[in-house]
């Protein structure tokens, strides 16, 4: 019976220098506590808008671009920071990320207006899609075998409770501190975080002992890949602008064939591509890579249609609108170590199981605002469903991590992980879109029971096909290797 990567001390290409176990926890917080710092505030600044609407007189436009310009920078960068990380040193970019996500978000809590509160915004997003790729890229070079699949294992807590958290976290500043200064601490208290990572990352993180040679970083393979990822996330959260807006994704899907195109052309030519193509040859890493797009074109979504439904819906704040995520991120949180480590002997089951659970809990959910509206029944009844997605969640993401770079080699990690969360942005942004366009046009021929039925009926459509893809990995691979499913 044959040992998966997974399982084995090292990876393929894994040169990564030999770290004794307490140096290897301090490196894990140093990469989860700023990763978390990036991804809440995806999710905190939701609850914050009615209060920047209301302080800094915004239109709607600008309010929109407080969302958007986060998101799109964030996406954009991903990839071509990955791959420098990989050619510059993974330290420097995370260091570099952390600085510049610390002085945006400085921006961001003294704004005066909506003009420099956005260009704080996106320059956020380029300080989180410098530092993201890094994490993944780190964890990879420094932790192998059961090690990475724990480090995976929180990994995955600390996304599941960024999302489910923010929310709450940015209602209850809100409510203590008053709209003003509430919405501006959400930004805030970003720079003191991050000035503690950077002490620490410098005092623990270890420089690399290699110098790159000839650097090679495909200049026009980035320009085109970035242009390409603004092109195909443009029409998705900037509606706004009018319907020829989604002129840009033709466009869009155009500039990724030639960029493809123009990566085995740099790569015929001895040169390095921005992203060596052979990383799609590794049959773990695409179907993980698809599989967690799919899965987050429907999951994410769920926080969002739940925040509306409860405020608008329902008529309650958005304090208690975002605490029924709770318990949610809270199983997460839990559970994703455990399923990380149970990854190595379960495989893709793990997976597929976490996707059940977040099943189940979308079922419940409906069956719970049936119940309410029917009922009479109480909305604490969601803290249970909702908990049922928050544990599916957990067993998810680690797992479909620990899986997919199992065989990935370390000079593609930056790469590799750019390339992965590109994947999740993407889904991230088409399914909000998506969902929500669901939601209102139910909404404008019914109610808000039957806008979040339709909602929730799209989402489990969408995990149906990504367990589809779980299941079509876990049967392609060989009765040899029990391991990874």
């Amino acid at each position: 019976m044959s040992t998966s990567s997974a399982d084995s001390p090292r990876s393929p290409g894994d040169d990564s220098p030999a770290l004794d176990p307490a140096e290897r926890r301090r490196i894990l917080w140093v990469l989860l506590v700023p990763l978390f710092m990036s991804l809440i505030s995806v999710s905190i600044v939701n609850v914050a808008l009615s209060s920047i609407q209301q302080d800094l007189e915004a239109s709607s436009s600008a309010l929109q671009w407080v969302l958007t310009g986060y998101a799109l920078a964030f996406g954009v960068l991903l990839v071509a920071s990955g791959r420098a990380g990989d050619v510059f040193g993974r330290r420097k970019l995370f260091i570099a990320g952390i600085a510049v996500f610390a002085g945006a978000s400085l921006l961001c809590g003294l704004a005066p207006n909506t003009t420099v509160l956005n260009i704080g915004r996106v320059i956020q997003g380029l300080g989180s899609g410098m530092l993201n790729p890094q994490t993944v890229g780190m964890i990879q070079e420094y932790f192998q075998g059961r090690e990475r699949a724990k480090a995976f294992g929180l990994f995955g807590s600390v996304v599941g409770v960024a999302v489910a958290i923010g929310p709450t976290l940015g209602g209850l500043l809100i409510q203590v501190l008053g709209p003003d200064a509430g919405w501006r601490s959400t930004f805030l208290l970003n720079v003191p975080i991050a000035a503690l990572a950077i002490v620490l990352a410098f005092l623990w993180l270890p420089r690399r002992s290699r110098r790159p040679g000839k650097v090679d970083m495909d200049p026009l393979g980035v320009v085109v890949f970035g242009i390409a990822v603004l092109a195909l996330l443009l029409p998705f959260v900037e509606s706004q602008w009018g319907p020829w807006i989604w002129l840009s994704l033709p466009a869009g899907v155009l500039l990724v064939y030639g960029w493809v195109r123009w990566e085995k052309r740099y790569k015929r030519a001895g040169r390095a591509p921005m992203v060596d193509l052979e990383l799609f040859r590794t049959a773990s890493f695409s179907y993980g890579a698809l599989l967690i797009s799919v899965y987050f074109l429907g999951v994410t979504s769920i926080w969002i249609v739940v925040a509306l439904y409860a405020q608008q819906g329902l008529g309650r704040t958005a304090l208690e609108a975002g605490t029924l995520g709770l318990p949610a991120s809270i199983l997460s949180a839990l559970i994703a170590p455990l399923s990380g480590r149970a990854v190595l002997r379960w495989g893709r089951s793990v997976v597929l199981a976490g996707m059940s659970l977040a099943l189940l809990g979308i079922v419940l959910s409906v069956l719970v605002a049936y119940g309410m509206s029917h009922w009479g029944w109480h909305i604490a009844l969601f803290y249970v469903s909702l908990a049922f997605i928050g544990a599916g969640q957990g067993a998810v993401m680690a797992p479909n991590q620990t899986l997919s770079f199992a065989d990935v080699p370390l000079r593609f990690a930056g790469a590799a992980g750019g390339v992965l969360q590109t994947g999740q942005r993407m889904g991230t942004a088409i399914g909000t879109a998506l969902i929500t366009a669901v939601a209102f046009g139910v909404l404008a021929r019914a109610d808000w029971n039957a806008a979040f039925t339709a909602s929730f009926a799209v989402i489990t459509v969408i995990v149906l096909i990504a367990m589809g893809i779980g299941i079509a990995d876990m049967r392609r691979r060989t009765p040899e290797e029990p391991s990874r499913g």
